[in-house]
C-alpha cells in the first residue's frame, strides 16, 4: 500500500504530458492541461477525489484539442493504475449519482485490472464553448483503458452539455475516492482470485 504516488511523462510528434498524482492528497490541482474546459474538469476531478494532480501539457491545439485530451487521459490512467499497484487494501469497487441543476450523472468503477467504459450520455449540443464534448468520451476512454478498470457512466437526464459535464466529473471523482479508498484493516486484494487481473 504505502506510497500512492506516481509520476508519467508522455512524448510524442504530437503531445508532451507531465503528470504526477497522489492518491492520498487534499484535491489540489496545480498547473494545466493546456485545454481550459478541460482544465476546469480536471479541477473537479481533484477536489471531489481528494487527489491531488499536477500536470503541464501542450500540444497540437492548431489541429484541434484531441490530442491533447487523449493524452492527458492516457497520462492520468496510467499515474492511478501504478499508484494503485496490485490493489491491496483498496476498497476496489465506486459508485457515486451526482445532480448539477438540472443534469443528474451516476458513475460506477470497479478497479478490476479489465479496461471498459460504458458511456451513456446524450449530449444535447456538440460544443460547450469551443470545446468539442465528444473528447469527454475519448478522454474517458483513454482513462479507463489505462487504468484498467471498468467504468460506467450514465446520464439519465440534463438539458445543458456543460451542467452534464461537470456533473460526469464530480460523479466520476466520488466513484474513484470511494474505489481507492483503503480498507481499515484490510491488505489482501480485494479478489476470490487472489489478483485484480
Amino acid at each position: 500500500m504505502g506510497n500512492r504516488k506516481n509520476k508519467v511523462q508522455r512524448k510524442t510528434k504530437e503531445t508532451e504530458v507531465d503528470l504526477a498524482l497522489d492518491l492520498d492528497g487534499r484535491g489540489d490541482l496545480r498547473g494545466s492541461c493546456g485545454v481550459g474546459f478541460m482544465n476546469h474538469m480536471l479541477e473537479l476531478l481533484a477536489k471531489h477525489s481528494s487527489f491531488d494532480l499536477v500536470i503541464k501539457a501542450t500540444g497540437d491545439r492548431e489541429v484541434d484539442d484531441h490530442h491533447l485530451v487523449e493524452d492527458v487521459g492516457i497520462c492520468l490512467g496510467r499515474a492511478l493504475k501504478k499508484a494503485l499497484g496490485d490493489v491491496r487494501g483498496a476498497a476496489r469497487f465506486g459508485w457515486a449519482s451526482c445532480p448539477m441543476d438540472e443534469a443528474l450523472a451516476q458513475v460506477a468503477i470497479d478497479l478490476s485490472g479489465r479496461a471498459l467504459l460504458v458511456f451513456n450520455v446524450p449530449f444535447p449540443a456538440e460544443k460547450i464553448g469551443t470545446f468539442d464534448t465528444t473528447l469527454l468520451e475519448e478522454f474517458l476512454r483513454a482513462f479507463a483503458t489505462n487504468a484498467a478498470l471498468t467504468l460506467h457512466i450514465n446520464v439519465p437526464y440534463g438539458k445543458d452539455a456543460h451542467h452534464i459535464a461537470e456533473a460526469i466529473f464530480k460523479a466520476l471523482a466520488k466513484a474513484l475516492k470511494q474505489a481507492t479508498r483503503l480498507e481499515p484493516g484490510a491488505g489482501e486484494i480485494p479478489s476470490t482470485k487472489g489478483v485484480i487481473d
